[in-house]
């Protein structure tokens, strides 16, 4: 058994969250949903991170790999596996409880801030952190869920469930992605390598917490 690492665009990989899984020394499979590459069973999942893309979450006529995923997360979920869900993540972590996932009010580009609610605030306050968004789309939360984060423009912006974790927002992303996000995200609104390094040091107290609580 290992953690596997779920993405669904070529150029996006688990950035920091690999760096702190191999710091740990935490042995991690990286599979391309999008491509065709086979998803683990759940019976072989110590822990899994499901990372982002363009995708809908519900789309499962134009990717049907996507019903799959949702599938397997619930099964994590039903066992207690530890689930990162980034933002397509987040969202079929929400779908994977049967939640409408839907076009938000506006695009949420580049860099910006979420803010902790009174139950997130021991690993996302008492200050603002610093992320990137990247989406279009939001979600209605599970029953039960617990909402950690929000922004100003989406209310849903991270939340515990069980032994989920979603995050609408980036924080796995480093100066070194910079040229990545200059390469694909729409003009103007890729971050500068600045402000990845103050996304990057917020993300690690939020990413190493989440490895913490799984070990």
């Amino acid at each position: 058994m290992s953690w596997w690492v779920v993405k669904h665009v070529d150029a996006e990989g688990p950035a920091l969250i690999g760096t702190i899984m191999t710091e740990r020394g935490i042995e991690y499979t990286v599979v391309s949903a999008a491509s065709g590459d086979p998803l683990p069973p759940a019976d072989a999942v110590t822990g899994l991170v499901v990372l982002g893309g363009p995708m809908d979450a519900w789309g499962d006529v134009a990717h049907p790999h996507m019903q799959a995923e949702r599938e397997l997360i619930a099964e994590c979920l039903g066992r207690d596996i530890p689930v990162l869900g980034v933002c397509l993540g987040a969202q079929l972590l929400a779908a994977s409880q049967g939640c409408a996932v839907y076009r938000g009010p506006v695009a949420e580009l580049g860099a910006g801030e979420v803010i902790a609610t009174e139950a997130g605030e021991p690993v996302f306050g008492p200050d603002r952190i610093l992320v990137v968004h990247w989406h279009t789309d939001t979600f209605d939360l599970p029953a039960g869920a617990v909402l950690l984060a929000s922004s100003n423009l989406y209310r849903n912006q991270a939340f515990r469930f069980g032994s989920g974790l979603g995050l609408q927002f980036h924080v796995e992303l480093t100066p070194a992605q910079q040229p990545m996000l200059d390469a694909h995200m729409p003009a103007g609104t890729a971050p500068s390598a600045q402000v990845l390094a103050g996304v990057a040091e917020d993300g690690r107290k939020i990413l190493e917490t989440f490895f913490d609580e799984a070990s």
